[in-house]
């Protein structure tokens, strides 16, 4: 069990009776925003204020810069053709996997992320399929199986239960097919829990002129704050996920072997590294979220 968590899972809306709040524009943490540690509070969080202005943090073309061809080749190498991209986001990597050749459904929780997507996905002339969808039923909203699912940008991290992660875990497990990848990233959770944070804005959250930095950290929650250069701010709670806890769910979930790439390289060292991709794979013979 994972120090932070508390057996209290949140409530789950059935697919048509979402929380109200999904159509918020302004983000909105209550008189105590480091009591906020639940996984539904995403949705007052990329809210579409945010939505609108995420875009500047990634900056999609230093972000493919930094990451060139990553995914693709490892899709690729992996012979996977029909992806579902589990966090979606704005788009960034359902456009670029589009773009490639990829068969893609592309899912978030969030309205507001998602028809931002859509648009980008528009704009650039791409067939781009949204599903709005939850972790923790996902075989119920969408149809695999899927060769490959994609869930990137740090996004796992916004499920605060380890009872949630491992039902989120066995939903992608369910809509792999046999001998299908996982790749799932996440912040390096451990370096900034123990030596403090410190990053190149590199990789992932490339926009020079936005800051982004930890407001509050502690072992059940990375508070996060983003500030534009008009003064907008704001702030993500996330759950930091050490590197050790979370391949170990992954493997009790189903999925082995587990490679590891850190920056986008093999071999690298936890000690220098930002974020952490894992590709996992369902092994051939394993029944669907067994």
């Amino acid at each position: 069990m994972h120090p932070q968590d508390q057996d209290r899972p949140p409530a789950r809306p059935d697919a048509g009776d979402w929380p109200e709040t999904e159509t918020s524009v302004e983000q909105s943490f209550g008189p105590d925003p480091l009591a906020v540690r639940h996984t539904d509070h995403y949705l007052q969080e990329y809210v579409a204020s945010l939505a609108e202005k995420w875009d500047e943090i990634v900056d999609w073309d230093l972000r493919a810069a930094s990451e060139g061809d990553f995914f693709i080749d490892l899709l690729r190498r992996h012979g996977a053709r029909r992806v579902l991209d589990v966090a979606t986001g704005t788009g960034f990597h359902s456009c670029r996997l589009l773009a490639a050749g990829f068969d893609v459904t592309s899912v978030d929780g969030s309205p507001a992320m998602l028809a931002k997507a859509e648009r980008n996905a528009l704009a650039r002339g791409l067939n781009f399929q949204p599903v709005r969808a939850d972790w923790r039923r996902l075989s119920q909203q969408v149809q695999g199986p899927f060769d490959a699912i994609i869930c990137l940008g740090n996004s796992f991290t916004h499920l605060f239960t380890d009872l949630e992660r491992r039902q989120a875990l066995a939903e992608y497990h369910r809509v792999l097919k046999p001998g299908g990848i996982l790749v799932l990233d996440q912040r390096n959770y451990d370096l900034i829990l123990d030596r403090g944070y410190h990053s190149q804005h590199i990789y992932y959250y490339c926009g020079r002129d936005i800051e982004v930095r930890p407001e509050y950290m502690d072992e059940g929650l990375a508070r996060f704050c983003y500030v534009f250069p008009d003064q907008t701010t704001f702030y993500l709670n996330m759950c930091p996920l050490r590197i050790d806890y979370l391949l170990g769910l992954i493997s009790q979930g189903g999925f082995q072997p587990i490679q590891t790439y850190g920056d986008f390289h093999d071999p690298f060292s936890r000690e220098q590294t930002e974020f952490l991709v894992h590709v996992a794979t369902k092994p051939n013979g394993v029944k669907a979220g067994a």
